[in-house]
């Protein structure tokens, strides 16, 4: 089986996340290689932000044919880069050659049971000196009926991914985002009990505590947050 149908309904909520993708963008593309694979990419909101027409190739692999069709009519109306295509199945179905330079999981790798598997799996397609790029959300504790709702199996701390890192990889580089948003998620975690934010939320979060987030990550020094980024190398 090749295909998946996805029954999480945040996508287009979080599609309206444009100062988040922004900031991510700018931790996440210093590490992107020519030819990209972006793993579970939904409706393509992530990678209208992240791809800046310079790669190679964009492979936007999604599984479910729903998000796909949304992607290709996307790319049709020149949305996207014109580098930009999308492919159904998973990473175990790519081909291991010609090899990837970058692998891209952007809040899909809490969504996968086997998710040491998956990391192996990408990591075997990786060109030596590749990069396989994670973004998670960050805690078990902050674990709440959000989390329940749109499918994750987890979120993520560092000892965790370390602990994951794929054979023939190193850890690049393994970071926190979003130290004032966190506190977003400790509020629904303690008080709200919410399944899904609502849409004034989402923009409160996007216009207002993003930037307050990017002022005091790094006096933080990225040791606290949100979500996790973690970017595992290819061995040479």
């Amino acid at each position: 089986m090749n295909e998946l149908t996805y029954a999480g309904k945040e996508l287009s909520l979080f599609s309206k996340a444009v100062n988040w993708k922004k900031y991510l963008a700018s931790k996440i593309r210093p590490f992107l290689g020519c030819r990209v694979v972006e793993v579970g990419a939904g409706i393509g909101a992530t990678t209208s932000i992240l791809c800046d027409g310079l790669q190679q190739e964009w492979i936007c692999l999604e599984p479910d044919p729903v998000l796909r069709n949304e992607i290709d009519a996307r790319i049709a109306a020149h949305q996207l880069p014109t580098c930009c295509h999308t492919r159904g199945g998973f990473v175990r179905d790519l081909d291991i050659c010609p090899p990837i330079d970058s692998f891209l999981y952007i809040d899909v790798l809490e969504h996968i049971p086997e998710d040491r598997y998956e990391l192996q799996s990408a990591a075997d397609r990786l060109a030596p000196g590749g990069t396989l790029i994670v973004l998670s959300p960050a805690f078990n504790f902050l674990y709440s009926r959000f989390d329940q709702a749109v499918g994750h199996h987890r979120r993520y701390d560092k000892p965790m991914l370390v602990d994951r890192t794929p054979r023939g990889c190193r850890v690049e580089t393994i970071f926190y985002l979003d130290s004032i948003g966190m506190a977003t998620s400790i509020i629904n975690k303690m008080v709200l009990w919410q399944s899904l934010p609502n849409e004034k939320q989402i923009l409160f979060w996007d216009r207002w505590l993003i930037a307050l987030s990017r002022k005091a990550d790094p006096i933080m020094g990225y040791s606290v947050g949100r979500s996790i980024v973690c970017v595992w190398k290819k061995f040479q």
